[in-house]
C-alpha cells in the first residue's frame, strides 16, 4: 500500500487521463485537484510513482499517464463504483420488455445496451446449450392462420418460432400435435430419434403434414445446437473512435482480432467463471496484440448454472467505475430475463 498523498496523486492522474487522453502534468493536479500542496511537491511524489512503477511518460517533455500497474491499483483500490443513473436502470429494464422474444433476441439486446452505455465494444457468449435432450413443445395459437411453436430443452433452452396453419386447423388439434411429439419425443437427443419414430410421428398426425413439418423442423434446429461457443459484438466501431486507435496499424489490429470469433471467445472466457465482474488490464488479457486494451467480464447464469459470459473491451484508459457496474448490473438483469423466458416456456 502507497501513502495517502501518493494515492491522491495518482487517483489525479487516473482520473484526468481517462476523461482527457492527454498525459498530465503536475500543475494541471494542483489547479484542477486541490489535493493542498504545491506543484513541486507534487512532481516528487510523481517521480516516486514512477519509480515505483506506477506512472510513465509517453515521450520527453510529456506529462505522465498510468502505466498498467497502476491502473491495477487504481482498480483494487482507490476506484468507487459509480452506479447506474435511474434513466439507465429504466432503459434496460423497459429494452427487455419491448423488444425481447427469444435467446438470440436476448443476446443481441443485451450486446447493444453495453456498448449503448459504455461507448465500448461489447462481447456476449451466447448460452452453452451443449447436447441437450428436447423436453416439451407446445403450439399456441395466435390468430388466423398463424401460431406460435414454442420448444423447451432439458438444459433450459427456449426456442420458438411462428408458422403458418390451414384455416381448418382446431384449437383441438393442436393440443394432438403437441401430445403426440411431446409423448413420443420427451427425453431424446438428436442422435437418438430413430426414422421409424419419425414414420411414427408422421402416421398418427397424417392430417397435419403441414404443420408437423414446420414443428419437427424447430425441434431439429433446437437439438442440434452443439456446444461450440457463438459471440455476439456490439458496437464495434466505438473502439475505432477512441483516440488510442487513430493509428491505421491499430486500427487493423483490432479489426482483425474483431473478425476471430474463437480468439475472441477465448479473450471473453479469459476472465474465468467466478462469480461478479472481472477486470483484465493489458498484459492481463491474455493476447498480446490488444495490449493496449482492458477488458471487464462477468458470467451469466440460469438457475445457478453459468451459461455465458459477458464483457466490454475498451482501451486501457476506459471508465472502469462505470463499466464495471454497467457489467455487473446487465450481468444480473441477463440472468433473470433468461430465467424468466424459461419459466414461461414451460408454462
Amino acid at each position: 500500500m502507497m501513502d495517502d498523498r501518493k494515492q491522491k496523486v495518482l487517483l489525479a492522474i487516473v482520473n484526468d487521463y481517462i476523461a482527457t487522453a492527454e498525459p498530465v502534468g503536475s500543475r494541471t493536479i494542483a489547479k484542477k485537484y486541490r489535493l493542498g500542496v504545491s506543484p513541486a511537491t507534487i512532481r516528487n511524489e510523481m517521480a516516486d510513482l514512477e519509480e515505483q512503477g506506477f506512472i510513465e511518460q509517453p515521450y520527453t517533455s510529456a506529462g505522465r499517464i498510468p502505466s498498467e500497474r497502476g491502473y491495477r491499483y487504481y482498480v483494487d483500490f482507490l476506484m468507487r463504483k459509480q452506479e447506474l443513473s435511474k434513466e439507465e436502470e429504466e432503459l434496460i429494464r423497459r429494452e427487455y420488455r419491448t423488444k425481447v422474444r427469444d435467446v438470440g433476441q436476448v443476446i443481441q439486446k443485451t450486446g447493444l445496451l453495453l456498448s449503448q452505455l459504455t461507448h465500448y465494444t461489447a462481447m456476449v457468449l451466447t448460452p452453452r446449450i451443449g447436447i441437450s435432450s428436447f423436453k416439451h413443445i407446445q403450439i399456441v395459437y395466435m390468430h388466423q392462420s398463424q401460431a406460435m411453436v414454442i420448444a423447451v430443452m432439458d438444459n433450459g433452452a427456449v426456442q420458438h418460432r411462428m408458422i403458418e396453419i390451414p384455416e381448418s386447423i382446431t384449437a383441438l388439434d393442436m393440443e394432438t400435435i403437441s401430445r403426440v411429439l411431446n409423448a413420443k419425443l420427451q427425453g431424446l437427443t438428436m442422435k437418438s430419434i430413430k426414422l421409424n419414430l419419425i414414420r411414427e410421428i408422421y402416421s398418427e398426425l397424417a392430417r397435419h403434414k403441414h404443420v408437423v413439418d414446420r414443428v419437427m423442423e424447430l425441434i431439429q434446429d433446437s437439438l442440434s445446437l452443439e456446444a461450440e461457443d457463438k459471440i455476439y459484438l456490439g458496437g464495434v466501431f466505438n473502439m475505432l473512435n477512441q483516440p488510442e486507435f487513430h493509428n491505421v496499424e491499430k486500427i487493423k489490429t483490432i479489426l482483425s482480432i474483431m473478425e476471430q470469433e474463437k480468439l475472441l471467445c477465448d479473450i471473453l472466457e479469459g476472465g474465468g467463471w467466478d462469480d461478479g465482474v472481472t477486470v483484465r488490464i493489458g498484459g492481463e488479457i491474455d493476447q498480446w496484440d490488444i495490449k493496449e486494451c482492458s477488458m471487464i467480464t462477468a458470467p451469466y447464469s440460469v438457475r445457478g448454472r453459468k451459461m455465458g459470459s459477458i464483457g466490454v473491451l475498451g482501451p486501457t484508459r476506459m471508465e472502469y467505475a462505470k463499466v464495471v457496474s454497467v457489467v455487473d448490473y446487465m450481468t444480473k438483469y441477463l440472468s433473470k430475463t433468461l430465467e424468466r423466458m424459461i419459466q414461461s416456456g414451460r408454462k
